[in-house]
């Protein structure tokens, strides 16, 4: 038996790898689950959040080049290197675009930036405020490769660690909705009778009020905040989950091999963890596919609202939030990068169900 299934299992295996697009859409999910986890790593800005702001350089195109001064600050934050590795530096340092600077009796005069044509203000400051009076390791010329955000902030940076949310919440989600959905539906599939009756009815009802007001109203209850979210989005999408065990369990509590199981007195919880939930794998992780993708627009949609993550940290769908209203002012790409990225990621993973559910049809 376990060396049929193993043959099962490298059968699927290979008929997952013909799959072109799932393979394709692996990749994909891989690269951006990297980039997710050592956000700011790869992120220019690895300031907490992205959050360093430059408000006179808002809302510029992407290749926007500028000069940054950064003025040191007398307070030296104590940060350990995971904690700057998996939730950004504490950055005191205070950061000037400017448009030009020259150095004079010991004295640095920078014109601070100004756009628009307009003249920026001249400000001095001592070279002593520089360690050993090396001031040109303070001034470097940035390039914002998507440009930045109305705040000022870079646009990239705020892309990599917002996928850190959109990434995470389908993890999250999915794992709350299969315990949920798990325990529910083989209860109701396994028992029927009344059992099945009050589950179906508790799933019929939450399957009636739509997914977002019930999220809504979940995330009020339990406030504003990132796990709120996480939670409010698991809690939402389990009854799939059950629906789809019951109905498999209905069919499989039927088959011989647990017709034999209960003949040597095995435990009903046995029954169904070690005989029955294994052969109904398959569909489960399909499901569990399209439940990522359906957390990741849930939670896009909640950001949108103004419901999800909260400022300053960074959300894909936050960000469409704050710039889609410069979808008419001429930039566009504020509100379409966030856009794009979330619909490949949501693609890629409707893509991976698609081709788990052909890899997994015996029929086939």
């Amino acid at each position: 038996m376990k060396n049929q299934r193993n043959s099962l299992t490298s059968l699927a295996l290979q008929k997952f790898k013909k799959n072109f697009w799932g393979v394709f859409s692996l990749g994909i999910i891989a690269c951006i689950g990297l980039v997710s986890v050592f956000a700011y790593v790869f992120a220019p800005d690895a300031s907490k959040n992205a959050n360093q702001m430059h408000l006179s350089i808002h809302s510029k195109p992407p290749g926007f080049q500028a000069q940054i001064l950064t003025l040191p600050s007398s307070i030296k934050s104590e940060q350990s290197f995971l904690s700057k590795l998996f939730f950004g530096a504490q950055n005191t340092d205070t950061e000037i675009p400017v448009q030009s600077y020259e150095v004079k009796d010991n004295m640095l005069t920078y014109v601070e930036y100004a756009s628009d044509g307009l003249q920026g203000i001249e400000k001095q400051i001592n070279l002593d405020r520089f360690q050993n009076s090396d001031y040109k390791s303070y001034i470097e010329n940035r390039s914002f490769i998507f440009g930045t955000d109305k705040y000022g902030r870079d646009y990239l940076s705020r892309i990599l660690i917002g996928s850190r949310i959109s990434f995470f919440i389908g993890f999250i989600a999915v794992f709350i909705s299969l315990v949920v959905g798990l325990l529910m539906g083989s209860l109701a599939g396994y028992y029927g009778g009344k059992v099945d009756a009050i589950i179906m009815w508790i799933i019929n009802v939450t399957w009636s009020i739509p997914t977002l007001l019930l999220v809504i109203a979940i995330t009020l209850a339990l406030g504003k905040g990132f796990w709120q979210v996480f939670i409010a989005v698991g809690l939402t999408m389990w009854v799939e989950v059950a629906r789809v065990v019951r109905g498999q369990i209905i069919s499989a509590k039927e088959m011989q091999y647990v017709t034999a199981a209960r003949a040597l007195g095995y435990t009903d919880y046995r029954i169904i963890t070690k005989h029955i939930l294994p052969n109904i794998f398959g569909p489960l992780i399909v499901i569990s596919a399209a439940n990522f993708a359906a957390a990741i627009l849930i939670e896009s949609g909640l950001s949108f609202l103004g419901i999800g993550a909260q400022p300053p940290m960074a959300s894909w769908g936050a960000m469409i939030k704050d710039h889609y209203n410069y979808i008419i002012l001429g930039k566009p790409y504020l509100a379409l990068i966030p856009g794009i990225c979330i619909m490949l990621l949501v693609m890629a993973f409707m893509l991976v169900g698609n081709a788990l559910r052909d890899a997994l049809d015996v029929k086939a």
